[in-house]
């Protein structure tokens, strides 16, 4: 068996959980460290069946998620808008959130077989990968492409399903500040920053788009949503039945000062 230096980490059962995972050779080898052949030896010592070289694994998953809008649908599209990734070489698409419970929940949603995979080498959150040529030509109608971060646009979401959106938005790309008082959501592209301000607004909530410079000199936007009263309204909206489908923590920043205005009314009653 040829001795190849691992990345750290990287032992037998993780590259075991990596393979199955579906990602092709071109990923496992910078994950791993290893060359394909080295890749197959470690299989072969274990006994994992192997699948021809150069071809992704292909997992159950429901090929049709994206084709019909619906509040699930919409979530999972926020999320893969902000945190997705669409390989350019194979059809694949990845999911990649330091929430691993987001990814369980969008596993389940689209009934995806492929396994999540745990954080590696320069990779420092979780990544859900699902091989599909027909998921990744769905993204791609809706404007999540490759390199997609400074170009995407608001993608063209029918009113009834925006909150679920939004919600999903916030979850991949928002921050909530542990006050309460104020949310912004960072993004690269000014076409989806003035997409998201023109929702809030549209929302009547007190909003606006403010401009910072990278190292490189290049804008990154943040759509704020400002106010103890603005928060808990944006709240109400984007919340509302989504059931289990939602950030713990972001939630729980964006409500509470909701949650004390009732519990005051209450002790008043």
């Amino acid at each position: 068996m040829e001795k190849l230096p691992r990345n750290p980490g990287m032992t037998d059962n993780k590259i075991i959980e990596l393979y199955k995972s579906g990602l092709p050779y071109s990923e496992l080898r910078i994950l791993i460290g290893l060359s394909d052949r080295g890749i197959r030896n470690v299989l072969i010592k274990h006994g994992v069946e192997l699948k021809p070289v150069g071809r992704p694994r292909i997992h159950n998953v429901n090929e049709d998620f994206f084709k019909t809008w619906s509040h699930e649908m919409s979530w999972v599209l926020g999320l893969f808008l902000t945190d997705g990734h669409v390989n350019k070489k194979v059809h694949s698409v990845n999911l990649s959130q330091k929430d691993e419970t987001l990814l369980k929940k969008v596993a389940n949603l689209m009934e995806a077989e492929s396994g999540i995979i745990p954080p590696c080498c320069t990779r420092k959150v979780p990544m859900l990968t699902i091989n599909s040529k027909i998921i990744k030509e769905d993204l791609n109608q809706l404007g999540i492409t490759p390199n997609k971060s400074r170009t995407v646009e608001f993608p063209n979401v029918p009113t009834e399903y925006l909150p679920a959106f939004v919600r999903g938005v916030i979850d991949g790309d928002g921050w909530v500040q542990s006050r309460g008082y104020v949310m912004n959501v960072t993004t690269a592209s000014e076409a989806f920053a003035k997409g998201l301000y023109a929702v809030f607004q549209n929302w009547n909530l007190r909003t606006e788009i403010s401009i910072d410079q990278t190292q490189s000199e290049k804008n990154i936007y943040r759509v704020w949503v400002k106010g103890k009263r603005d928060l808990p309204n944006l709240a109400n909206i984007i919340y509302d039945g989504a059931c289990e489908l939602f950030n713990e923590k972001k939630k729980k920043r964006m409500v509470q000062h909701a949650a004390k205005k009732v519990q005051l009314i209450l002790e008043l009653e």
